[in-house]
């Protein structure tokens, strides 16, 4: 059976303001899923719901086939957006303290915690109370905490919150080691570059609803608009007299461009031709933050 988590319909209401409304998509095993969305969206709340801290009003999720249970769960791994590890605490042994409450024996929870801190970049830091740790720095410490059981499912809420550029290579690259040995991996992020980056499929939610669902490169491929980018030797401001052509962006001689549903892209070129050298003509793929853009719309 393969290792995938499910949702299946779910909704979810707090009095009368229904927050999620029939969600449904999946994450699969070995694979990342970027889950993005407004603030207010309901990410946060979908992942609670996942992890059993709420309860659906409707919809079910499965888990390898069957219903979630609460000793599945035991085997997930969660990194919530609050921080909720202890200042008072030193890192190490409060690590090893989630580990032993997973039900890990001393001795693994002890290895798994001194493992994760070197991977994190926090060994030597170990023995250091978290409350004297920079933000940054707790955050590393929190997703430690979050992976020292070995879980069979992560569900991370912000984890690269408060990480500079180098922390965050340093936390994908423990991540994409999990989603390797075969994890389902879903996390949340405002970083739209890193989830581009990282993410191998993308869940994007607004106002409770689901509003595109699928592989990254299969909705780069349906959310491509028309547009292309062409760059000559000569000016390209001759583009704003072609049938068909609206220009998005011109700089001297590159040019980007949308075609009407009714132009030649073809013809376009040959026009440029006609004119000098062409350097470029490809078509424009968006980005994921366009993709959002325009499904929010």
């Amino acid at each position: 059976m393969t290792s995938s988590l499910r949702l299946d319909g779910v909704d979810r209401s707090f009095g009368d303001r229904q927050v999620l409304k029939n969600i449904s998509f999946e994450v699969t095993a070995g694979r990342m899923t970027g889950f993005v969305g407004g603030n207010g969206a309901g990410k946060t709340t979908t992942m609670r719901i996942i992890l059993g801290v709420l309860a659906p009003d409707a919809g079910q999720l499965l888990w390898r086939g069957s219903r979630l249970t609460r000793q599945d769960r035991r085997r997930f791994g969660y990194l919530p957006e609050e921080r909720g590890l202890y200042p008072k605490m030193t890192v190490r042994e409060q690590i090893v303290h989630l580990g032993r409450l997973h039900g890990l024996d001393p001795a693994t929870a002890r290895r798994n915690t001194d493992d994760l801190l070197d991977r994190v970049g926090l060994d030597g830091r170990g023995n250091d109370l978290l409350e004297t740790l920079s933000l940054g720095n707790q955050q590393r410490a929190q997703v430690a905490a979050a992976l020292v059981h070995d879980p069979e499912v992560l569900v991370l809420d912000e984890p690269f919150s408060g990480l500079d550029p180098m922390a965050v290579d340093t936390v994908v690259s423990v991540l994409r080691e999990r989603a390797r040995a075969g994890v389902p991996v879903l996390f949340s992020s405002h970083q739209l570059d890193v989830v581009e980056r990282l993410c191998d499929d993308l869940v994007i939610i607004a106002d409770g609803v689901i509003r595109a669902a699928g592989g990254r490169e299969e909705l780069r491929a349906a959310y491509t608009l028309p547009r292309f980018e062409l760059v000559v030797d000569g000016d390209a401001g001759w583009l704003r007299d072609e049938a068909g052509v609206t220009l998005v962006d011109l700089d001297g001689p590159r040019a980007v461009f949308d075609l009407a549903a009714d132009a030649d892209d073809q013809r376009v070129l040959r026009d440029a031709l006609a004119r000098g050298p062409v350097r470029v003509f490809r078509p424009v793929t968006p980005s994921l933050a366009e993709i959002f853009r325009e499904v929010n719309r």
